[in-house]
């Protein structure tokens, strides 16, 4: 007994060696919001007659949420609301509200518009109305910055052309935020440059608000960048004027993404993507879907005694594209999921669940007996068929399993498919552009950890610790009888 308990306090005063803190390296904040730098931001928003009531709500939800994560002041950020459809509306000005409550109460009263469709004259009013020093604009100045954030789902019945470029010309940063059947051209031709960090297009309403975190962070202070969040740093993020890098702790390595971390060993796992093939789609974006697929390949570690890949993709039908087992080097591997055709029909979710348990994993299948199994479902929708069923034995079977969602994916369902904790084997974007991040944090969680690792031990010392309370406790209290006998004693 003496030498197990010595063993684990030796574990544990390891582990807190390992902890960057003990070498004077303070752990970075995870998921805090950072403190934003002095902005005049005006909101632009469609709220013409294709906009549902319900759809503008949603809106509404998007906008709270970018303003409550700004440091609202006269001398900080100030924020303005220009509400367009056939008219322009001035909801409230740059100088009206000056405290974060009163904003977020104020958007609340935003009523729609329920027209036409003038995107040109919106953004018109926003240059020679809404950004005026009478208005409540500040001077130019470098520590300033003049934003503009344009919401519209629909094709404007005015140009937007030359208005836009006047506008981005006078220094406004204007951000295009596209909805549905938007004319993306429009938004291309509003937004400033690089288009790809200024222009975001969302399948429905229902989904703008996965686009706030990102608002968020455009609006953070440079000086302090891991402050926002972890930027999908596996490990730690670290600062830098204007910058930040990734690192490990020790004991761990930095991968060549720069993003994640290696901490364990090449293993033996049977890995199976369910992937969605549906008309929803699109062939551009099913590209993207394969290339997603790729930069998980390239960070395992495949082999005949090693990794084995397996690809199934399901629409109104399932299809495997090439088994477990049947490449064993990732030239091989990549290059067969490149040549993958899309199926471009209905979406059965379920389907393709119960394949993977009845084909995919099965010995038949390729899957090798005592090795682990992870699935990775990606889907851009709701499934046309039942899941539950479906997912819960997959989930009983002990195999790992990953829900990917995209676009109009529903949560919900994505729970339903992730193994527990659901928050840590599901994952969602708004975007098919912003796949990569989510492969990012995929490619550290399949791999399969040793259990006499970091957090067994956690485990174990922590369970140490509170018998030695226990005992210590106990300890004292015995010493106080005794001293209380002593004294009738004495």
């Amino acid at each position: 007994m003496k030498g197990i308990l010595s063993g684990c306090l030796l574990a544990g005063v390891l582990l807190l060696l390992q902890d960057p803190a003990v070498h004077g390296a303070p752990p970075q904040p995870r998921g805090q919001l950072c403190r934003t730098r002095p902005t005049d931001l005006v909101f632009i928003i469609d709220s013409s007659r294709s906009v549902r009531p319900s759809e503008f709500e949603q809106v509404k939800v998007f906008l709270s949420g970018v303003i409550g994560a700004l440091d609202v002041g006269v001398n900080a950020t100030r924020v303005g609301v220009v509400n367009y459809a056939s008219s322009v509306k001035n909801e409230f000005s740059l100088k009206t509200h000056k405290t974060t409550p009163a904003l977020l109460q104020a958007v609340k009263k935003i009523e729609p518009l329920s027209t036409g469709t003038m995107t040109g004259l919106a953004i018109q009013f926003a240059l020679n109305n809404a950004f005026s020093e009478s208005e409540g604009a500040r001077v130019r100045a470098p520590d300033i910055s003049k934003v503009v954030i344009v919401v519209t789902d629909g094709r404007p019945q005015d140009g937007v052309k030359d208005i836009s470029a006047r506008a981005r010309e006078s220094g406004l940063e204007i951000f295009a935020i596209g909805v549905g059947r938007v004319d993306k051209s429009t938004l291309r031709q509003i937004a400033s440059e690089p288009l790809d960090d200024h222009v975001d297009y969302v399948e429905s309403y229902h989904v703008i608000e996965k686009l706030t975190k990102k608002f968020q962070e455009a609006f953070c202070d440079l000086s302090d960048l891991c402050s926002s969040g972890d930027h999908d740093c596996e490990q730690i993020c670290v600062s830098s004027p204007g910058s930040y890098t990734c690192a490990c702790k020790e004991g761990s390595t930095l991968n060549e993404d720069g993003k994640t971390c290696k901490a364990c060993g090449a293993t033996a796992t049977d890995l199976v993507f369910l992937i969605d093939g549906s008309k929803s789609v699109r062939p551009e974006n099913f590209e993207l879907v394969k290339k997603f697929i790729n930069q998980i390949v390239d960070s395992m570690d495949v082999g005949e005694k090693k990794a084995h890949v397996g690809l199934v993709q399901y629409s109104s039908s399932v299809r495997t594209e090439f088994p477990l087992g049947r490449f064993n080097n990732k030239k091989d591997l990549k290059s067969a999921v490149k040549k993958m055709a899309y199926m471009e029909k209905g979406t059965m979710t379920g389907m393709a669940i119960q394949h993977l348990i009845d084909d995919s994993f099965a010995i038949s299948g390729g899957g090798r007996p005592g090795v682990p199994k992870v699935g990775i479902v990606f889907t851009d929708g709701r499934s046309q068929d039942y899941i539950s069923e479906a997912a819960k034995k997959a989930k009983d079977l002990g195999y790992k399993m990953f829900a990917v969602g995209v676009g109009n994916a529903v949560e919900d369902e994505l729970r339903q498919i992730a193994s527990e904790p659901a928050a840590e084997h599901s994952f969602y974007t708004a975007d098919f552009k912003t796949m990569s991040k989510i492969a990012q944090k995929l490619q550290f969680k399949i791999c399969k950890k040793d259990p006499c690792e970091c957090e067994s031990i956690v485990e174990f010392q922590t369970k140490v610790e509170g018998l030695i309370q226990s005992m210590t406790r106990k300890l004292e209290a015995v010493t106080k009888r005794i001293a209380a006998l002593e004294n009738k004693i004495v």
